[in-house]
């Protein structure tokens, strides 16, 4: 018997809901039953579900429970397939939600070819969006502590003189602010040390990912995408490691859609209408090509920082990377003096700029052969 029998999984931490639907149009779909969520307990399903000689296919939604129950599936030598939860297919008059149901409905929609899948990283390619996510997250408590240093002293009317803050002036103008009540004092140090400790914590993590990267396979196309302005050591790394494989996508507007940065629309007859970006995808990759954005503001040149970078790449790169700056330089000054927000035309540099990322990707990593 060769015919496919499709598997709907609701994971979760400690149990999995399964159901399962025939492989022919209109065939039953019925609820399998809740197994443990243990690498032996599905082992064991799979045997159950496959010994009649049934080909399988699996499905569940991407969360919190991570890619390890696709990489046991798929290392079985059965098809796995993780859903995108926000693209997943939902009636609108349903208000009953079950983990049941949630199985049996997956079951369904993969039968059908209804779900979307996302793409799957390998374990080292996990591994380094996990370190570039863990810095990230650095970075945002490092800009609280320093938030919280900053709103205690304002509160007790201790003002920096200064123009900037956290230079080597602004730290030796906080060892000379004092408070007559040692308990506000030793707020004071409290804070200090918390961001001290938080600043340390994003320098390791950075030289860490500084080490490692040499040893990833996407190394090239971080080199390669550097040759952006705007796109340094650590912007290249961060969209290299929240994209993936950029041969999955077949042309810039589909990499744009990924990040999110495509208008939104809902249009219905003669009405068309459009709002802001959509959001979707990663939104630690949108904002910071969104910072990069801003270089583009000033006139284009080649600086010593950027010719350090591009020196040893190959020139169709370097042709790629100067049509980009010149392009996006003039296109930002005709956004601003048509009296465009910030906001907008950062959003449409940053877009823009996702095509010609891309097609420096693809120089790199040229999409395989059909």
């Amino acid at each position: 018997m060769n015919s496919t029998i499709f598997v709907g999984l609701d994971v979760h931490k400690a149990t999995v809901s399964v159901a399962v639907a025939e492989g022919t149009r209109g065939g039953e779909v019925r609820l399998f039953g809740t197994v443990a969520n243990r690498a032996e307990v599905i082992e064991k399903l799979v045997g159950r579900l496959a010994r009649d000689g049934y080909r399988l296919s699996f499905c569940y939604e991407a969360g919190p429970c991570g890619y390890g129950l696709y990489r046991q599936l798929t290392a079985l030598g059965h098809e796995c397939v993780v859903v995108a939860p926000s693209l997943i297919p939902v009636r609108a008059g349903d208000r009953v939600k079950t983990d049941r149901r949630d199985a049996v409905m997956l079951a369904k929609l993969h039968r059908a070819g209804e779900l979307t899948a996302v793409w799957v990283p390998d374990g080292a390619h996990e591994a380094m969006r996990d370190l570039i996510r863990a810095r990230a997250t650095a970075v945002q408590v490092l800009g609280k502590a320093r938030q919280h240093l900053q709103g205690f002293l304002l509160r007790h009317g201790r003002v920096y003189p200064g123009k900037r803050g956290w230079t080597q002036a602004y730290r030796r103008w906080l060892t000379t602010v004092r408070f007559e009540h040692p308990a506000q004092q030793a707020v004071l140090q409290d804070y200090i040390h918390a961001v001290t400790d938080a600043e340390a914590r994003v320098a390791r993590l950075t030289r860490q990912i500084e080490g490692l990267v040499a040893e990833w396979s996407m190394a090239p196309v971080v080199a390669a995408l550097q040759a952006m302005r705007g796109v340094a050591f650590l912007v290249a790394v961060t969209v290299v490691a929240e994209v993936g494989d950029f041969s999955r996508f077949a042309n810039p507007r589909q990499l744009m859609a990924y990040l999110g940065l495509v208008p939104s629309e809902h249009s219905s007859g003669a009405s068309v209408r459009r709002g802001g970006i959509t959001k979707a995808g990663s939104g630690l990759a949108r904002r910071i090509l969104i910072e990069g954005a801003w270089s583009y503001r000033m006139p284009a040149r080649v600086s010593r920082k950027l010719y350090d970078r591009i020196e040893a790449l190959p020139q169709s790169v370097r042709d790629i990377a100067w049509k980009a700056q010149a392009r996006l330089c003039a296109r930002y000054r005709r956004l601003t003096a048509a009296g465009k927000a910030k906001v907008v035309v950062t959003t449409a540099i940053a877009r823009e700029m996702v095509g010609f990322l891309w097609a420096i990707a693809r120089e790199v990593q040229p999409r395989p052969a059909s």
